[in-house]
């Protein structure tokens, strides 16, 4: 009798985001992107992936919404054809279908006037938790697994995941998904060269619900998004971040932040501030901001938890940052390739190039292409998109909480727009 053919093994992908969750989906159920151009493949079966999540599954974590635009072509090759349609109940508001152009208002943060109105198409604005719930389904996720090491056979044919429970799992490739801090970034790189670079700049978020009165009155300058810069040197951004009964504003959840050039001194110095210190320093921003943000704060009670952070970033195209990637065997995706500032709203959007440019590099790699050869190639593209955007981004932050340069910036100049 013949020897019955090996199984392949699995892909590994750590981190349960956004980014490793949508890889996984789009190796699951395999559809091809080539060259820009959406091609659907013959029915073939799809790759083997275990995700690893260092986390429990959480209720009441942190949540935020993202802005999907250039970026939601791609997502939609990663996702089951069927599921395309649940795609809308992710949307901030589920009852409205994002317009095929909307615009984007950047008003002058003390006055109200409008300074540019950018047209964006297809604009979803996804909240993050029931993204991750959606792209969750189907797939094999192992929790509260934190990474402690990678190793790699001396044959150059598999890579080992090691965890700090003693636990290992051996997979064809490992993919670090798993955020700005990466531990996959940490293992190919060291503590130094791996460390985010912390700009100074800061950003304290409030998310809170209001009266019906004031929800109308909060929703009626944009129903979904707001931006506005200050002469004071101060961003705001205001956002739907859940809807859940159009006819019950009391139901509907806002998102607003106003961040402000902070030294790594301030920082530093701040660094045990508590909630109602952070609240209290944002209301006194927003005492010179115009509406919505004057009232927003005004309504909000004081008690409000809020999240504050600094901004960072890491340049994978910097110098020393380049990662061996063992003969193909390890590579990264998303933010733990190439966490930037947030202004422009471009993280998800490159996350999701990435997730599908690697489904790409796989196929390719299973059907007969050199594993290292490939993985490479995938690494210089990402590495010149990803690391040219994470130097606009940061050079955008600083442009937009600096108003006599303001209108310089790349959101000014040109919005959501992809760069390549």
């Amino acid at each position: 009798m013949a020897a019955s053919k090996p199984q392949p093994l699995p892909v590994l992908i750590v981190g349960s985001g956004s980014t490793g969750l949508a890889l996984a989906q789009g190796l699951r159920q395999q559809r091809a992107i080539v060259a820009s151009a959406v091609l659907t493949a013959k029915p073939q079966a799809g790759f083997e992936c275990i995700v690893f999540e260092k986390h429990t599954p959480a209720v009441g974590e942190r949540d935020w919404s993202m802005g999907c635009h250039w970026g939601f072509p791609v997502l939609k090759t990663l996702l089951p054809e069927h599921w395309w349609p649940r795609l809308q109940d992710v949307h901030a508001d589920p009852h409205e279908p994002p317009k095929e152009w909307d615009t984007l208002t950047f008003l002058q943060g003390d006055n109200g006037n409008t300074i540019a109105a950018f047209p964006v198409p297809n604009f979803y604005r996804l909240q993050r938790s029931k993204l991750r719930a959606l792209l969750s389904e189907e797939l094999d996720i192992r929790h509260e697994k934190r990474l402690a090491n990678v190793t790699y056979a001396q044959d150059h044919q598999s890579v080992t995941a090691h965890f700090s429970d003693g636990t290992t799992a051996t997979g064809s490739i490992l993919i670090g998904a798993d955020g700005a801090r990466s531990t996959v970034r940490h293992c190919l790189l060291g503590p130094q060269l791996s460390l985010v670079n912390t700009v100074p700049y800061c950003a304290t978020f409030v998310e809170c619900s209001f009266s019906r009165e004031q929800a109308l009155f909060l929703r009626s300058f944009h129903p979904l998004y707001l931006a506005s810069a200050h002469p004071d040197n101060h961003f705001g951004f205001f956002s739907a971040q859940h809807i859940a009964d159009p006819e019950d504003p009391t139901t509907w959840i806002f998102k607003f932040y106003i961040s402000w050039p902070s030294s790594h001194e301030e920082q530093e110095a701040t660094a045990h501030w508590t909630d109602a210190q952070r609240l209290a320093q944002q209301k006194e921003f927003a005492k010179k901001f115009c509406d919505p943000w004057k009232s927003a704060y005004e309504w909000t009670p004081d008690n409000t938890p809020v999240w504050y952070m600094a901004m960072t970033e890491w340049d994978p195209g910097m110098e020393g940052h380049r990662w061996d990637n063992h003969n193909g065997l390890v590579t990264l995706v998303g933010d733990a390739a190439h966490p930037m500032t947030y202004q422009r709203g471009q993280g998800l959007n490159h996350s999701l190039t990435d997730a599908g440019q690697v489904r790409d590099a796989l196929v390719k790699i299973r059907d007969g292409a050199d594993r290292k050869q490939t993985i490479t190639e995938y690494e210089n593209s990402m590495i010149e998109r990803g690391g040219d955007e994470v130097r606009e981004c940061t050079r955008n932050t600083a442009l937009l909480h600096d108003w006599e340069k303001v209108k310089h910036s790349p959101f000014y100049t040109k919005g959501m727009a992809k760069n390549h």
